[in-house]
């Protein structure tokens, strides 16, 4: 196994093909920016308003925001970006942190957009927005927890009580982690959904290996390339996860396994020192006794959250973790309803 100090990301550096012909004719395009640290991949928009940064999930790439880019670019300008560890940016093995992470997407504000941004981020890239807030409050101009862990991601809250999350990173690090030799179809392979207390769903057997052969075909013709799965006739969503994953440096969910990531960095008190707009977009969980919480956070984290941040708008999308993915136009209502009530556009 290649030691995490031994590898660099052998896709980084964008491409200006990754950005499709409607995007193009929008006005975006694809860059890199030289930061202190890492250099980091993004696509921009044509300036129709103030700046907004879009941060991914974890194993999240840029296009995961292609439905969203375009309504959005009517009037913001747009920065959907990916982080250390993520994509077409650099892969930092050993040094995952919410300090690093978050330096890296405020330094980008500081340096390529030039003013204060309003951030969006979902999931773990929510987390890394309100480390901003908190950290580096003269680049963020707004605040969007797009259903972010908040309290859920602090320890030992997630490897004890609500430990889905965690053990889906730790069966990743065991099923890929060793980049040298590894199948991305063995994510799949025993890896199980709740969608009850006494019932799961899980890839069926013959499915996984049907994805590793299409991997190995995809391979052959496209050595070198991001893409992994090239078939026609294989759904976009699936081609995009798996594109995610060959692009992911799984050493970002070792930090999340090991806790290397946390540092000190306490939600509560960062939420306390939020003094911009704060907009909570909170999707579909459930709790299960022998998993925990499925999904990032439950009613109690939001009721928290308005506590803490009592100028802080709500609402509640009944839509899978990645919002701005499964229900886009309601993510972009909602965005453009908060700014539209604080004057950000």
């Amino acid at each position: 196994m290649e030691t995490a100090a031994a590898y660099r990301n052998p896709y980084e550096g964008g491409n200006p093909s990754d950005v499709g012909g409607a995007l193009r004719r929008a006005g975006f395009k694809q860059a890199n920016a030289p930061l202190t640290h890492m250099s980091m991949n993004y696509v921009e928009g044509p300036d129709n308003g103030l700046p907004l940064v879009l941060i991914p999930a974890q194993m999240g790439i840029w296009q995961t925001y292609e439905k969203v880019l375009v309504p959005l670019a009517r009037s913001f300008h747009v920065f959907a970006i990916e982080i250390r560890g993520h994509g077409r940016s650099s892969w930092t093995s050993g040094d995952y942190t919410w300090s690093s992470m978050g330096g890296d997407v405020a330094e980008f504000v500081e340096r390529v957009v030039g003013e204060p941004a309003i951030i969006s981020g979902n999931s773990s890239g929510g987390i890394i927005g309100l480390w901003c807030a908190s950290h580096a409050a003269r680049w963020v101009r707004a605040l969007v927890l797009e259903d972010a862990p908040v309290f859920c991601v602090e320890m030992p809250r997630f490897k004890e009580r609500d430990r889905f999350t965690y053990e889906g990173l730790r069966h990743l690090v065991n099923a890929i982690g060793d980049i040298g030799d590894r199948d991305l179809a063995d994510y799949f392979r025993g890896q199980v959904m709740p969608v009850s207390e006494t019932r799961t769903k899980e890839m069926p057997k013959w499915f996984v290996s049907f994805i590793s052969r299409k991997l190995k075909q995809t391979a052959a013709r496209q050595p070198g390339s991001p893409v992994a799965l090239d078939q026609w006739y294989l759904p976009a969503i699936l081609k995009r996860q798996f594109q995610s994953l060959k692009t992911f440096d799984p050493d970002f969910a070792r930090a999340f396994v090991d806790g290397r990531v946390y540092e000190d960095f306490s939600h509560e008190a960062a939420l306390r020192q939020v003094g911009v707009p704060l907009l909570v977009m909170h999707a579909n969980w459930h709790r299960y006794e022998r998993y925990g919480l499925v999904g990032a956070m439950d009613d109690d984290d939001a009721r928290r959250i308005a506590e803490l941040v009592p100028h802080a708008d709500y609402v509640r999308i009944p839509a899978n973790h990645v919002i701005h993915a499964f229900k886009p136009r309601a993510f972009v209502r909602a965005l453009e309803d908060f700014a539209d009530a604080h004057g950000l556009r």
